[in-house]
């Protein structure tokens, strides 16, 4: 698409200046943006970011949750040729030296006290780090550090630097191009230094548009953002396809009242990662939980009805009448309740993607009428891959490649992808660019899988993570820990799972609890616990996981490729996997060789027969305290099934 975002935000205010573009809860209250105010405050913040200096082609760092003042920031910087830098706002400060320091970052826009501390606490690290403006001033109205001010008192510079020069602002939106960088968004860094991915207007562009296209967007959609916007998904979502389509984005008040805003905001249109659907899943199981035997009955059988049904009916199959009454009765008490209770019932087209979701997980939500899609992408192809058409969606494939897209599949069976929305570069690392760019233009994104016969892409698990079984009954099968991590985490009772069995003779795996959904279920038992570490260790609790250990191996015997990933053994950590600790990225994918090097006693004690193993284990806590956490962890054996031959 040859524009740029600063153009197509003044074009949405001139075409339809009184719509909303923004809206943000307050105090409880929606407050909303129009496209023309929008206009007016970018115009004000870019002008006082260019009486302070910004120079064009220079990288500003902007932190925080989603926030309309931090939309209009990056609007600012990008209508002056520089660069945003979107950083993960639940980072710890030492998460953001090596970003800064590699971006030269001199501007940073940050919403409120949280982050100015965090870039106060390492202003010694990154010198060049001069100027600092925030959002929300509350907690910082005694703060007396140099370069430190209020986005208002930025305003207000831009305001009299505009009435200087009113030409300021459109001439420097006119002299971008679609080719100029647009943005840069830095990798988690699994295996050392986070790399920024450099992204052009054209290339954020061109995909927005491509997935536009492909699910007819329009300007009525209703989408609420939530996620970090340094995640490419939440920023191509709620910031690139926002100005592509120009429908309206809904800032939540905090994190803490998504579940409510996502209700009240009912939006047509959503994304989210699958453990976002797992968390909303859990809770409602454990409101079935605590629901009385009628209604748990009526829940069960309305969802034995659902998932016979709902998936084929979504599709556009053939249902018999007796089934769609009987599907319609169950909309009428559970499904439709269920998704209005979800803040599901105006949603039109929902996707799931950053890693693959549990097909049961997938199936669950489709079977009760959502429009759950999945897609492929990442973020060097700024997201849009492939996407699930409309009646061709199936749990096991993540879609068809789209306009501009073509797929090829190494010899090692990794696939290679060709698009326009493929980064430029990553910053300052041409090493690293000429490993996953070929001189022809394909991009190897590391992942293994195939198309299938229809076309869609089959993705089976990170190309570097595919392993084989060595040894014992299962020897030579494949391996392909996040297929069976994904089957684990479908039960409510399961948060995490990090699976081992790569050049091993069997699999084990690490278990991480779901402390609200099995802390529930303990106290409806009357069993008393002391916190996570003591109620992970209950027996109560590992036969229970055991006995969901054991239903996935059942799934896994059927599956004649996977049937040698059953699971032998396991154990449940004494603490959360988490990623100030290192063990997960912001995006909360497991860090499995990490995890590996940190547990290696724990690896040990699985495949050494052990019936238990003392561990401790450093922590950080949320204030930034350091402690340790310590357990004696059981390690119980789980029954296999035979290998079931499926039917000629």
């Amino acid at each position: 698409m040859q524009t740029t975002f600063p153009r197509l935000m003044l074009e949405h205010a001139r075409q339809r200046p009184h719509a909303p573009a923004l809206r943000e809860k307050i105090y409880g209250i929606w407050q909303t943006l129009t496209w023309v105010e929008l206009a007016t405050q970018v115009r004000h913040l870019a002008c006082g970011l260019a009486d302070a200096g910004l120079e064009r082609g220079a990288h500003v760092v902007i932190i925080g949750e989603n926030r309309p003042r931090l939309y209009a920031a990056m609007l600012a910087v990008q209508a002056l040729g520089a660069i945003p830098v979107p950083l993960y706002q639940d980072a710890v400060a030492t998460e953001f030296v090596y970003p800064i320091n590699n971006a030269e970052v001199a501007f940073a826009i940050v919403e409120d006290q949280e982050q100015v501390d965090k870039l106060l606490e390492i202003r010694g690290q990154c010198p060049q780090l001069t100027r600092i403006w925030y959002d929300d001033p509350r907690g910082l109205r005694k703060y007396d550090e140099p370069g430190l001010a209020a986005v208002d008192a930025l305003i207000e510079a831009g305001k009299a630097r505009h009435q200087r020069e009113p030409k300021l602002f459109e001439a420097a939106v006119a002299t971008g191009t679609p080719q100029d960088v647009a943005a840069m968004f830095f990798t988690s860094g699994t295996t050392g230094h986070p790399k920024g991915v450099v992204h052009t207007h054209f290339t954020l562009l061109d995909r927005a548009n491509a997935g536009k296209t492909f699910d007819q967007l329009t300007e009525s959609e209703e989408v609420l953002a939530y996620l970090p916007p340094a995640w490419i998904g939440q920023n191509i979502f709620s910031y690139a396809q926002w100005l592509a389509c120009g429908y309206v984005v809904n800032c939540p008040e905090s994190a803490a009242t998504v579940t409510i805003d996502l209700k009240e905001v009912g939006p047509t249109y959503y994304f989210a990662p699958p453990r976002i659907f797992e968390g909303l899943l859990t809770s409602v199981m454990i409101r079935m939980e605590d629901a009385s035997r009628l209604k748990r009955w009526l829940f069960h059988t309305c969802m034995a009805v659902a998932r016979r049904v709902g998936p084929a009916r979504m599709d556009g199959q053939p249902v018999s009448l007796v089934d769609r009454l009987k599907w319609q009765l169950g909309n009428l008490f559970i499904y439709g309740p269920l998704r209005n209770t979800l803040g599901f019932s105006r949603v039109r087209v929902a996707y799931t993607a950053g890693e693959a979701i549990g097909p049961d997980l997938f199936t669950f939500y489709r079977s009760i009428g959502i429009n759950l899609k999945q897609l492929y992408g990442s973020t060097e192809t700024a997201v849009f891959v492939c996407l699930q058409p409309d009646h061709a969606v199936r749990a096991d494939t993540v879609g068809v490649p789209i306009d501009g897209v073509e797929i090829k599949l190494a010899d090692s069976g990794e696939i290679l992808v060709r698009s326009p929305g493929l980064l430029k570069e990553y910053y300052k690392n041409p090493a690293a660019t000429a490993e996953v760019l070929t001189e022809d233009g394909w991009y190897h994104t590391g992942d293994a899988g195939f198309l299938d016969a229809s076309g869609q892409l089959k993705i089976i698990d990170r190309a570097k993570d595919v392993g084989r079984i060595v040894g014992g009954p299962s020897d030579g099968a494949m391996f392909a820990p996040k297929y069976v991590e994904n089957k684990l985490k479908f039960f409510p009772q399961i948060k995490e799972a990090v699976a081992f069995g790569d050049r091993r003779d069997r699999v084990c795996a690490f278990i991480n609890i779901d402390y609200e959904a099995v802390g529930n279920w303990a106290e409806r038992r009357n069993l008393p616990y002391a916190g996570y570490t003591d109620l992970a260790t209950k027996p109560q609790v590992l036969e229970q996981i055991r006995e969901c250990v054991e239903k996935v191996n059942a799934d896994l015997a059927a599956d004649d490729k996977l049937a040698g990933s059953q699971i032998s053994r396991f154990l449940v950590l004494h603490k959360e996997l988490d990623a100030d600790d290192g063990e997960m990225t912001r995006t909360r994918k497991v860090k499995r060789g990490f995890i590996n090097d940190k547990y290696q006693v724990l690896v040990d004690a699985l495949y050494g027969g052990k019936s238990e193993q003392y561990i401790e284990t450093a922590v950080k806590f949320e204030d930034g305290r350091s402690g340790s956490v310590s357990a004696t962890l059981k390690i119980s054996d789980v029954k296999t099934f035979p290998a079931m031959k499926r039917a000629a």
